[in-house]
């Protein structure tokens, strides 16, 4: 991850898009090839260890055992303690991230990826289970990692495992559709997690 590092910290400095492939090469001791070799672009770079970590999650839900539930909430407790222990290197990700809308829609895109890849892993282990059940799942559950991991890279939680693993379980599983619709309304500028969790609470109770 040494390129990685390179790359975040010159995008920080100089700015992404003033950023040169060959200022990047050079700064990690590697020739223009090699980079290319490594990476198809500088947006790679920038996405290079979320590949790695998505690797990883389908690696542990491939040998999963039990609960296929928990097995999803222990592969994203595994992306979280592994974030933890490059915090430097991610809040400086999520700064670049924040500056340049080509990188947002590009992580929009992976975290969607990480959602594929936890509700194909529970269809194929819940085959019985309705598809809406798993999809509500696995949204919540990379919402609630995402969000903890934004106030932890952001300085405004320390956070660890043990907070996420309380979040998680307070997630809905399985549960099955009633044919009732419910429809919501909340202001324009009110957060994200704070939408997810009054939905929680409230359709917790249905």
């Amino acid at each position: 991850m040494a390129v990685v590092d390179h790359a975040l910290r010159l995008f920080a400095d100089k700015g992404y898009e003033s950023t040169t492939v060959d200022e990047i090469a050079e700064a990690a001791g590697i020739s223009r090839r090699t980079f290319f070799r490594q990476f198809r672009s500088k947006e790679d770079v920038v996405f290079a260890d979320h590949e790695e970590q998505l690797a990883q999650a389908r690696a542990y839900l491939d040998a999963a055992q039990g609960d296929p539930w928990d097995a999803v909430c222990e592969a994203v407790v595994g992306v979280f303690e592994r974030f933890t222990r490059t915090r430097e290197l991610a809040a400086r990700r999520y700064r670049v991230v924040r500056q340049v809308p080509a990188l947002r829609d590009r992580e929009i895109v992976t975290v969607f990826r990480y959602e594929r890849l936890f509700t194909d892993y529970l269809r194929t282990a819940l085959p019985q289970t309705p598809d809406l059940a798993l999809i509500q799942f696995t949204a919540a559950v990379t919402a609630t990692h995402n969000y903890l991991l934004r106030r932890m890279v952001r300085g405004q939680s320390d956070g660890g495992v043990a907070d996420l693993r309380a979040a998680l379980a307070g997630i809905g599983r399985g549960r099955e559709a009633s044919g009732e619709m419910v429809v919501a309304v909340f202001p324009r500028d009110m957060p994200p997690a704070q939408v997810t969790e009054f939905l929680g609470r409230r359709l917790g109770n249905l």
